[in-house]
């Protein structure tokens, strides 16, 4: 499996794949039957195109010229809210996250998670002072991932949340029911803390959390992580999947002020990286 799978296949930043399309289509709301005279209603489909641009290329909904999808800029924001409001995004990443479940296999023995930072100029819901950014405003995406990669839980906060604080939310939402096996946990230092550890053992996790060394404590090799020796930390592969993500303009920079509509983009793509993650 190549290490970073997007880079197998050019991305089509005007057309939704027809994979995915034909899993989402079938969550979508249906249409009211329509009644007199009227403009016929817009296809589902070149809306959801629409969405994928925005998706990849971080536009204002305003600046969707009508003649690049057949749609208007104000039809295409309504929908996606429409379809937002009603679940569709979170029906199909908890779809696909059961598809590459059954395709794939989940590879539960070794699971990670990790936090990231993105701007967000314009404020709104779920944004905080980013401690790292000259308190300016932002927000966070937390994320499990198996050993894989795949994204299994997604959870935002504001830029100025403690990763800890969400991590019951990550793992306790995992979209999937988690066997019980021998799970371990892949962490690093900013969840080091004795309540974080407890959590993690309580859900049935062996934790691997980044040691943070606290002051007039020895060095790290007078003070060994435990089972860090028998078991190399494998944080990369969550960092990697952020880095996937990151790709798409709209999650690199947050430019909506709902969260809800934020974390309905994060759920689009997390959908597209476990698609894929199954075609290899």
């Amino acid at each position: 499996m190549n290490k970073d799978n997007t880079k197998s296949k050019p991305i089509n930043f005007h057309q939704v794949p027809p994979k995915l399309w034909r899993l989402l289509k079938k969550h979508l709301p249906k249409a009211s039957k329509k009644v007199g005279p009227g403009r016929p209603r817009v296809q589902d489909r070149n809306v959801m195109n629409g969405i994928w641009f925005i998706l990849w290329t971080g536009c204002q909904w305003k600046a969707v010229d009508s003649d690049w999808f057949h749609v208007s800029s104000s039809t295409l924001h309504r929908r996606f809210q429409i379809w937002q409001q009603t679940g569709v995004f979170d029906k199909l990443f908890k779809v696909m996250v059961r598809y590459y479940a059954r395709e794939c296999g989940i590879g539960w023995k070794w699971q990670s998670i990790d936090s990231k930072m993105v701007p967000a100029p314009l404020g709104g819901g779920k944004t905080g002072k980013n401690p790292t950014d000259r308190a300016k405003s932002g927000a966070k995406i937390h994320i499990l991932v198996d050993e894989r990669g795949a994204p299994l839980a997604i959870h935002i906060t504001g830029a100025n949340q403690h990763d800890k604080w969400s991590l019951d939310d990550l793992v306790i939402h995992i979209a999937v029911k988690r066997p019980h096996s021998e799970q371990h946990l892949c962490a690093d230092k900013g969840y080091d803390s004795a309540d974080i550890h407890e959590f993690v053992k309580e859900q049935r996790y062996v934790p691997h959390i980044k040691h943070r060394r606290r002051r007039n404590e020895p060095k790290i090799e007078d003070c060994p992580i435990p089972g860090e020796k028998s078991y190399p930390a494998r944080r990369w592969v969550v960092e990697r999947t952020l880095g996937w993500l990151a790709k798409r303009r709209s999650i690199k920079i947050r430019w909506s002020k709902k969260p809800e509509n934020w974390l309905a983009f994060l759920k689009l793509a997390s959908a597209h990286i476990l698609l894929c993650l199954i075609l290899g």
